[in-house]
């Protein structure tokens, strides 16, 4: 073999060799970020779960102080203990939901129903002045109204994240990769009709 010859397959060698490491880098750490965001967007949603666990759970107590004082409100206080069944099998259902539109809707909807329940609650609440000095649900009160602020936030921050990944995976050519690793677009939560207010809990 000439000497000429050698020369250029040895340099040809060496660019598809550095071509190959550069690919294989850029693929790695371009694999490795969708990792990072897609566990943000995971670890975000876990708070989500979170506070609607915790809402849940102040319920229960609620219908309970409301009965002794409003027990003939029965169709308020089944209204809301019903929504609240509703919700109870899906707040802690997984991340794989976020990949699925129609089953993250019918969660959202879920949610609302429990939202709205509690506000016809709080409607029927402010008839009862004894019920609203009960210092059992003054209690409710503020723990009610933290939670439902905690919720609009834990949503607004796992929309961030879900933007950020969303973004990256659609990038070109980040997207190529995201298909071939089979990266999925997050679904958002989205605002109902009246959602940009934070429900007022007052007792």
């Amino acid at each position: 073999m000439k000497k000429g010859c050698l020369i250029a397959l040895i340099v040809a060698v060496v660019v598809i060799l550095i071509v190959g490491i550069g690919m294989y880098s850029y693929i790695k750490n371009t694999y490795n970020n969708m990792v990072i965001l897609e566990e943000n967007v995971t670890q975000k949603w876990a708070q989500v779960e979170n506070v609607y666990q915790r809402r849940a759970d102040l319920i229960p107590n609620l219908v309970e102080v409301v009965k002794g004082y409003a027990g003939h409100e029965r169709e308020t206080l089944e209204a809301v203990v019903n929504a609240r069944s509703k919700v109870g099998g899906q707040i802690n259902v997984g991340p794989e939901m976020l990949n699925n539109p129609e089953a993250f809707a019918q969660f959202q909807q879920s949610q609302g129903a429990l939202t709205s329940a509690l506000q016809r609650l709080m409607v029927v609440v402010e008839r009862y002045p004894d019920l609203k000095a009960d210092q059992r649900f003054a209690d409710l009160q503020v723990q009610l109204e933290g939670t439902e602020n905690r919720i609009s936030v834990e949503r607004g921050r796992f929309n961030e994240a879900v933007q950020g990944f969303n973004t990256t995976i659609r990038q070109f050519p980040t997207n190529i990769i995201a298909g071939f690793f089979g990266f999925e677009q997050k679904v958002y939560f989205k605002a109902d009709d009246g959602a940009d207010i934070v429900p007022e809990v007052k007792f």
